[in-house]
Formats: C-alpha cells, sequence, structure tokens
C-alpha cells in the first residue's frame, strides 16, 4: 500500500490518479495531540482541527475522496469547515481544494495560488489548472498565523524546497507539526526542480525543521506513518549521505551514469518506492547539484516554524 500511495502521489500525471478506484479507498481518523487528528486515504496525509471554532483543514487529497473526508471529518465535528490549508501545489494534495473552498477559506502560500492557477508541468507533462473555487483566497510570503480553536496556528514557508510554495504547518499548543512533502518517512524525496525545488534547499530546509523542533513534537509527514525527531533524522542522515556522494563523484569527473550505478547500500535499500527508486534518486541529485554549481547562491532559510 505504501508503494501505491507514493506512486499516487508522485505520478507525473493525472492518469494514475483517474485510473484508480477511489471506492475503495478508506479514509481514517486517529487522533494526534490536542485538537488535532491525523486522516489517512489517498494523497497527501491530512491534518484537521476539531474545537469550539469548527474545522480547519491541512491539504485534501483528491476531489473523488471528498465525501469520505467529509464522512470522516463530521465523526470528530459537525462543525463547519472555516480553513483548509494547501501546503504546496500537487494535486494529491490539493485535489479536494474546489470542493472543500466552497465551505472554508483556502490558504497557502503566494506561489501556491500561482501554479494552481494555470497548468503546470512534472516532468514535462501537463497538470490542469484548478477552477475559481479551488485557488487560495489568501495568501502569504514568509509566516503568518491563525488563531482558531484555542491555539496559534502557524504557517511558515521554507523556499526552493520540494517546490517553490512549500509551508510547514505548527500547531502551537497542540505541539503538532504538518510538514507537507517537505518531509516524508523512510521514502527517496521528490524534488520538483520544474516547479521551484532544489536539492540544496531541501537538505537545508529539513536541517532547519530539524534543529528547531520543539520538545516531543508530533509529525504529520507529507507521506507515511505519524513520526517522531529520530524519522526526521534518518532522513537528513541520508540526504547528507547521498549528497555527498554525489558532491565527490561530481568532483571526481563521475558522469551521470557512473552515479547511477553506485548505490546507497543495504541501509537504504527499503527506501526505494515505486515512483523513485534508488537510481533515479541519485539521477535528481546529480541534476540537482550540477545545477546550483552553477547558479547565483540560495535564498536565506526560513524562519524555525516552531519560534518567532
Amino acid at each position: 500500500m505504501k508503494a501505491l500511495l507514493t506512486a499516487l502521489a508522485l505520478s507525473p500525471t493525472l492518469a494514475l490518479a483517474q485510473d484508480m478506484d477511489f471506492s475503495k479507498v478508506q479514509v481514517t481518523a486517529t487522533p494526534v495531540a490536542g485538537n488535532v487528528h491525523l486522516l489517512v486515504g489517498a494523497g497527501g496525509n491530512i491534518a484537521v482541527s476539531a474545537g469550539p471554532d469548527g474545522v480547519l483543514v491541512v491539504d485534501d487529497q483528491f476531489a473523488p475522496l471528498a465525501p469520505k473526508i467529509n464522512k470522516a471529518i463530521d465523526k470528530l465535528s459537525k462543525k463547519k469547515i472555516q480553513y483548509v490549508l494547501n501546503t504546496h501545489w500537487h494535486f494529491d494534495h490539493t485535489g479536494g481544494n474546489p470542493v472543500f473552498g466552497k465551505e472554508g477559506l483556502i490558504v497557502a502560500h503566494d506561489a501556491v495560488r500561482t501554479r494552481l492557477s494555470a497548468e503546470q508541468k512534472i516532468f514535462g507533462q501537463p497538470v490542469a489548472p484548478l477552477p475559481k473555487e479551488g485557488l487560495p483566497v489568501i495568501t502569504y510570503d514568509n509566516q503568518m498565523s491563525i488563531f482558531f480553536n484555542g491555539e496559534e496556528i502557524r504557517l511558515t514557508h521554507f523556499p526552493a524546497g520540494h517546490t517553490d510554495g512549500d509551508t510547514v504547518v505548527y500547531f502551537t499548543s497542540s505541539n503538532v507539526m504538518h510538514t507537507g512533502d517537505q518531509f516524508i518517512v523512510d521514502s527517496f524525496p521528490f524534488f520538483d526542480m520544474e516547479n521551484g525545488g532544489t536539492v540544496e534547499g531541501y537538505v537545508r530546509n529539513l536541517e532547519k525543521i530539524l534543529q528547531t523542533l520543539p520538545p516531543d513534537v508530533k509529525i504529520i509527514p507529507g507521506h507515511g506513518p505519524l513520526a517522531k525527531k529520530e524519522d526526521m533524522e534518518r532522513m537528513v542522515a541520508m540526504l547528507k549521505e547521498s549528497t555527498a556522494m554525489v558532491r565527490a563523484s561530481l568532483a571526481a569527473g563521475k558522469t551521470l551514469e557512473q552515479v547511477k550505478a553506485q548505490s546507497l547500500g543495504e541501509k537504504y535499500k527499503s527506501w526505494s518506492n515505486a515512483f523513485i527508486k534508488e537510481e533515479q534518486y541519485l539521477e535528481m541529485v546529480y541534476k540537482g547539484l550540477s545545477a546550483s554549481a552553477k547558479s547565483p547562491a540560495a535564498p536565506a532559510p526560513a524562519p524555525a516554524p516552531g519560534k518567532k
């Protein structure tokens, strides 16, 4: 199931999503902490804050799953959805926007509205824009807060990582963080370099998040099970090891094919998934580091999501 969901999440076209039988997908809810619950179905993980002010949702998977998502939310609260937060623009996290945007206000980084408003491409394949009702109506630049259900919900933008519009959402009183696809559990990540993502930015952002994690925080990753600090530490270790290996290969004048023929070892064998095998991951790192060597200095890191 993990491999199927990863493939669905990161497929360069909508074909797999369109072919999937959503009638067989189950949407389940698990309490995390405070007002926050984790919803899992198909696509990106959903966070739900349910409390006296109503409902706030972080990401919304695919439109065909909206009735099931609503049913799962109704078990948590009968109150209205007030806000829908998008962690980034990818369709496995925003596909439900046209449905949920009719009820709540969609909030995202500036770049998310820009990308959702027009046709985009992933691996050269087109992704259609969303209709008006699926677009963010509130956008921000670096950091913003929503005070809802008795706590500050802090949105922090991390530039040039998974995409150019990544948001990490931190529920300050519940002590829960939703990272979007800036962090996934024990799988090779996807750097959407056609849409502002970078290898070095992804690593830098995740290191910054890790360094400033509040004590005992519970982490909702973009994909995978509920996580802890040590899960993020494993991801950072893999990123450092793999990027160091590729940098050394580049310095030695090795070709892409030579780098792809190398291995990260048995330790990361299980990190390959239906969309990104180890060779594909190394190819992204090779191309990303090659491009960054020819580019200007990267932008300054974002402020810590758990601190102001």
